[in-house]
C-alpha cells in the first residue's frame, strides 16, 4: 500500500492505545505501531478531556483506501464512535463513524488546551443548526 497522508480522529470513549492499533491493524490488515519509525503505518495515541477523550494521529494513512472506510471499520471494531475530519472548509463540521459503522455528518464544539483538542457537544448536521448553513461545497445535510 502506497503511504501518504495524515489521519486525525477523536474517540468517544478513554481506549488504551494497544485497543486502537489493533483495530485500526485490523481494519487496514497490516501491521500499525507505535511511533518508530519504519515501513508499517505510525499510530500515535494520547488522552484529553471532552466528549471525545482519545486523540489517534495516524501517520503515513494509505491513499489505496477511504479514510471515511477505515474509520468506520474502527468504529464497529471498539464500538465507540469515531470522529474525523470531513472536506468542507468549516472547522466545526466532522463526519461521525457510529458504532453500528453508519457515517453522518456533525458539528462539534471544539477547544485548544495544552493537552490537545477538546471536542464537546455534538451536534447533528441537519439543516436546522446555523452552522450547517455555511458551507457552500456540500449540502447542509448529507
Amino acid at each position: 500500500m502506497a503511504a501518504d497522508g495524515l489521519w486525525n480522529w477523536s474517540v468517544a470513549a478513554r481506549i488504551d492505545p494497544d485497543l486502537i492499533r489493533g483495530a485500526l491493524a485490523g481494519a487496514l490488515e497490516q501491521p500499525v505501531h507505535d511511533l518508530v519509525p519504519g515501513d508499517t503505518l505510525l499510530c500515535d495515541v494520547y488522552h484529553v478531556r471532552g466528549d471525545f477523550p482519545t486523540v489517534v494521529d495516524v501517520y503515513l494513512a494509505p491513499s489505496e483506501v477511504a479514510e471515511e472506510t477505515i474509520a468506520s471499520a474502527v468504529a464497529v471494531r471498539l464500538r465507540a464512535a469515531v470522529l474525523l475530519p470531513d472536506d468542507t472548509l468549516d472547522p466545526s463540521r466532522y463526519v461521525l463513524a457510529e458504532p453500528d459503522g453508519t457515517l453522518r455528518p456533525v458539528h462539534v464544539d471544539e477547544r485548544e488546551t495544552d493537552d490537545g483538542p477538546e471536542r464537546r457537544v455534538l451536534h447533528p448536521c441537519d439543516g436546522r443548526d446555523p452552522r450547517c448553513s455555511r458551507t457552500p461545497e456540500r449540502p447542509a445535510a448529507a
